[in-house]
C-alpha cells in the first residue's frame, strides 16, 4: 500500500491505485531481472571486419572512422542505432520543410520516427558518453548526414556513414532489397576482439495484438510519458514539424 495520497481522491481510486502499484513494482523487478540476464548473457559473436565508416574530421573534412576506432580508452561497450536515412519508404508523412535536405525526394531523406528518436537521445548521449560509447550510422552520404544533423540542431550524435560498408545489412539495419531498419546493436570489446553483445531484435519477433514492436521502448521518454496518460499511447506516427 502507498504511504501517500492525493488531494480529494476517492476510496475507490486509492484501492484501484494502491492494487497498479503492486503490479508497477512487480514490473520494476522484471525490468531489472531481465537487464541482470542480459549482463549474463555468454559472449557474442566477433565481428569479423572492422568496419570503416565516413565521419567527419578535423575542420569537418570528410575522414574514415573504423569501428575499433569507435571505442575510447576504458570504454568498452559501443552502442549504434541505425539511422533509416535513407527513408527507403513514401507514405503520408512529409520531409523536411525547409533547408537543404528538403529538397531530396521523400523516400531519401530522413524516418521521421528515428528522427524523434534521436531527438530524444542528443540530450542524453552528452551524458552516455561518461560510461559508454554512441554513434549513429546512417546509408546516406556523410554530407547528407551532416548537413541534416546541422540542420535539426543535434550536438551530442556522433553521425557516421555506412553507406561504403556492409554493416547495415549484417547487422539486420537492412533488408535483402536494401530498405533500411530500424535497428539497435550493442558491442563489447574484449581485449583485442570486438564483439557483438545485444540487438533489439523485438524489432523482428511477432507483436501481441495492439502493440507496436516497441524495439527500444525502453528508451523513448516520449512513448513512455504517454504511457502515463489516461489516453495512453496514440495511433499516431511522429512528424519532423508540426503546423
Amino acid at each position: 500500500m502507498s504511504p501517500i495520497a492525493f488531494p480529494g481522491e476517492s476510496a475507490e481510486y486509492r484501492a484501484a491505485r494502491n492494487r497498479l502499484l503492486e503490479r508497477e513494482v512487480k514490473l520494476r523487478r522484471q525490468m531489472e531481472a531481465v537487464a541482470a540476464a542480459r549482463r549474463d548473457l555468454p559472449p557474442g559473436g566477433a565481428v569479423r571486419e572492422d568496419y570503416v565508416f565516413e565521419a567527419a574530421g578535423a575542420g569537418g573534412a570528410p575522414s574514415e572512422a573504423r569501428m575499433s576506432d569507435c571505442f575510447a580508452p576504458g570504454k568498452d561497450s559501443l552502442v549504434i542505432y541505425n539511422f533509416m536515412f535513407p527513408r527507403t519508404y513514401g507514405g503520408d508523412r512529409p520531409g523536411p520543410v525547409s533547408g537543404k535536405t528538403a529538397q531530396l525526394p521523400l523516400e531519401e531523406g530522413p524516418c521521421p520516427s528515428c528522427v524523434a528518436l534521436l531527438d530524444q537521445l542528443d540530450g542524453a548521449a552528452l551524458h552516455a558518453a561518461q560510461h559508454l560509447n554512441f554513434a549513429v550510422v546512417a546509408k546516406t552520404s556523410l554530407q547528407r548526414l551532416l548537413t541534416w544533423g546541422d540542420e535539426r540542431g543535434w550536438r551530442h550524435l556522433r553521425l557516421l556513414s555506412s553507406a561504403g560498408n556492409a554493416y547495415n545489412r549484417d547487422y539486420h539495419g537492412e533488408t535483402a532489397d536494401g530498405s533500411q531498419v530500424p535497428m539497435l546493436n550493442v558491442f563489447h570489446r574484449d581485449g583485442e576482439t570486438i564483439r557483438h553483445f545485444w540487438g533489439a531484435e523485438l524489432t523482428f519477433a511477432p507483436m501481441d495484438p495492439g502493440q507496436d514492436h516497441r524495439s527500444v521502448g525502453t528508451l523513448e521518454p516520449l512513448w513512455n510519458m504517454l504511457d502515463l496518460t489516461r489516453e495512453g499511447r496514440p495511433d499516431w506516427d511522429e512528424k519532423l514539424s508540426y503546423g
